[in-house]
C-alpha cells in the first residue's frame, strides 16, 4: 500500500472514534498492552509527560513542548484528533511524522494488525511510541485521548503527569458526574509520580487528593498558587499578567483566547515542577517557548485569526465549558454584526450548549465531513428552540462562504462548534 492506501486502511478498517463515535471505543487495555509487547516496549526507551483533562490538554501539550525544544530537548508530541492531515498527531522538534514512516510501520506489521484488529487510536499510540524510540527523543508530551484510566496512552509511567481540568464531556463513557469523570481522569496518577492539576473544583478535588495519597504523589493545585490575567492581545501575542508569591509579572504567549489564562496557569506550574525533577528549563527557554508555541509545534484552531477584516477567528472548543470563554471572548469584540458558522457532532448533548449562543447573530449552520456529524438541517431545528436562526448548510465550505458574502470589513465571522468544523474550514481555504 502507499500513503494515500495506507490511511484510507486505517481510517475504514480500524474502528475511529473521530469519525463513528462509541462503536470505536474500546473499554479495556488489551490491545494496547499486545501491541506493546509486539514492539518490545517502545515507550520504555524515553521519558513521557501525560497530559489529561476536559479542555485545555492540546493547548499545554503544545505549549509544554516548545519550551522543552526551546531548552534542548529532542521532544516527542502525540496529539489528537488532528485537523487537517494525520501526521499532525505525532512530531519530533514539531516536525511531522513522515509518510513514509507511517506507510512503512502499517505496511510492515499489517499481520499484527489484521490479527489483533486493534482501533484507529490504539493502532496511533503503537506507531507514535515507536516512532519516538525510532528517533531517540529525550522526553514525549502524551496528550490522552479519551478519559484516562483505560486510554490507550496509560501505558507510560511519566515523569509528571498533568490533569488540565473536569468537564462534563463524553459522559457516555466517564460517567454522568464531575466526580465519575474525575476518577476516569485520576486514573493517570501513577505511584511516587508528581501530579499537577490545573483547576481546583470542589467535587473534583477530594479525588485527586485520594488518589494521589493512595499512589504516594506529590500533588500541586496549580490555580491555588498562580493567577494569570489575560491583559489584551494584539491578534499575534497575548500579553499576561502573572501573579505568584506575591510577585507579579508581565508574560507574551502566542495563545490568546480567555481560557488560555487557566493554561497557562497550568503550564507555569509544570514547568516549576519539571525544574524540581531535574528537567534543566531555563527563564530564557521558558518565555521562548511561550511566544512560539505556534511554530514550534505546529498547533492550529485556538481562537485563530484567519483574517482581519473582515475578523474572522475558529476555535476548537466543542462543550459547554470550553465555548462558554470562546463566545464571552467572541461578544467582547467590536463589530457590527456577528455571523456564526456552527456544527456540532451527533453524540453530544448540544441543549446546554446552544444556550450559550447570542441571539442578536446571524447563523450559518453546518456540518463537517464525518460520518459523526450532526446534520445540519436537525441542528438548524434544535436551534430554534434558543431564538437562533439562520440558513443551513450542507458542507463547511458553502456556509463560510456565505457568511463572507453576507459580511462587511467590520463585521466578525466565526466558525467553530467542533474540532471537525475548524479542521474542514482550513482544509478549505
Amino acid at each position: 500500500m502507499n500513503y494515500e492506501e495506507v490511511l484510507d486502511f486505517m481510517f475504514k478498517s480500524l474502528p475511529m472514534y473521530q469519525r463513528i463515535g462509541q462503536a470505536a471505543y474500546k473499554a479495556n487495555l488489551d490491545n494496547t498492552l499486545a501491541l506493546d509487547k509486539h514492539f518490545n516496549y517502545p515507550h520504555k526507551t524515553f521519558k513521557t509527560i501525560h497530559i489529561a483533562g476536559t479542555n485545555g490538554k492540546g493547548s499545554v501539550s503544545h505549549s509544554l513542548a516548545s519550551i522543552l525544544q526551546e531548552a534542548g530537548y529532542k521532544t516527542g508530541l502525540y496529539t489528537s484528533p488532528h485537523l487537517v492531515d494525520y501526521r499532525e498527531r505525532i512530531r519530533v522538534n514539531g516536525q511531522m511524522i513522515s509518510k513514509q514512516y507511517v506507510t512503512d510501520f502499517i505496511n510492515n506489521n499489517i499481520g499484527i494488525i489484521n490479527k489483533i484488529k486493534p482501533s484507529f487510536f490504539e493502532m496511533s499510540v503503537a506507531l507514535a511510541f515507536d516512532y519516538f524510540r525510532f528517533y531517540n527523543v529525550d522526553v514525549a508530551v502524551v496528550e490522552v485521548g479519551l478519559g484516562g484510566r483505560l486510554d490507550s496512552t496509560n501505558i507510560i509511567s511519566p515523569e509528571l503527569s498533568i490533569i488540565t481540568n473536569i468537564g462534563y464531556d463524553h459522559t457516555q463513557f466517564l460517567g454522568d458526574s464531575l466526580e465519575k469523570i474525575s476518577g476516569e481522569k485520576a486514573g493517570i496518577i501513577k505511584p511516587k509520580t508528581p501530579v499537577v492539576i490545573g483547576e481546583t473544583q470542589n467535587e473534583t478535588k477530594p479525588i485527586f487528593m485520594q488518589t494521589a495519597n493512595r499512589q504516594n504523589s506529590d500533588i500541586y493545585f496549580a490555580d491555588s498558587e498562580i493567577f494569570v490575567q489575560l491583559l489584551n492581545n494584539d491578534n499575534t501575542i497575548g500579553y499576561y499578567s502573572v501573579t505568584k508569591k506575591g510577585t507579579n509579572k508581565e508574560i507574551k504567549f502566542d495563545l490568546f483566547g480567555l481560557y488560555q489564562e487557566k493554561n497557562l496557569t497550568t503550564v507555569i506550574k509544570s514547568v516549576e515542577v519539571l525544574k524540581t525533577i531535574e528537567f534543566n528549563i531555563n527563564e530564557i527557554s521558558f518565555l521562548e517557548g511561550l511566544i512560539n508555541v505556534k511554530k514550534n509545534t505546529g498547533l492550529r484552531g485556538r481562537w485563530e485569526i484567519l483574517t482581519q477584516q473582515p475578523l474572522t477567528i475558529c476555535d476548537t472548543g466543542h462543550n459547554q465549558e470550553g465555548l462558554s470563554f470562546v463566545i464571552k471572548q467572541l461578544l467582547a469584540q467590536q463589530f457590527k454584526k456577528l455571523h456564526m458558522v456552527i456544527g456540532f457532532v451527533n453524540d453530544k448533548n448540544i441543549t446546554k450548549i446552544l444556550s450559550l449562543f447570542p441571539t442578536n447573530a446571524q447563523y450559518y449552520f453546518t456540518q463537517a465531513s464525518v460520518p459523526r456529524a450532526m446534520p445540519a438541517i436537525e441542528l438548524q431545528k434544535e436551534a430554534l428552540n434558543y431564538n437562533l436562526y439562520g440558513d443551513y448548510y450542507e458542507d463547511v465550505f458553502t456556509a463560510f462562504k456565505s457568511a463572507k458574502d453576507n459580511s462587511d470589513e467590520n463585521d466578525v465571522i466565526f466558525v467553530g462548534g467542533s474540532t471537525f468544523i475548524v479542521g474542514d474550514l482550513i482544509s478549505s481555504t
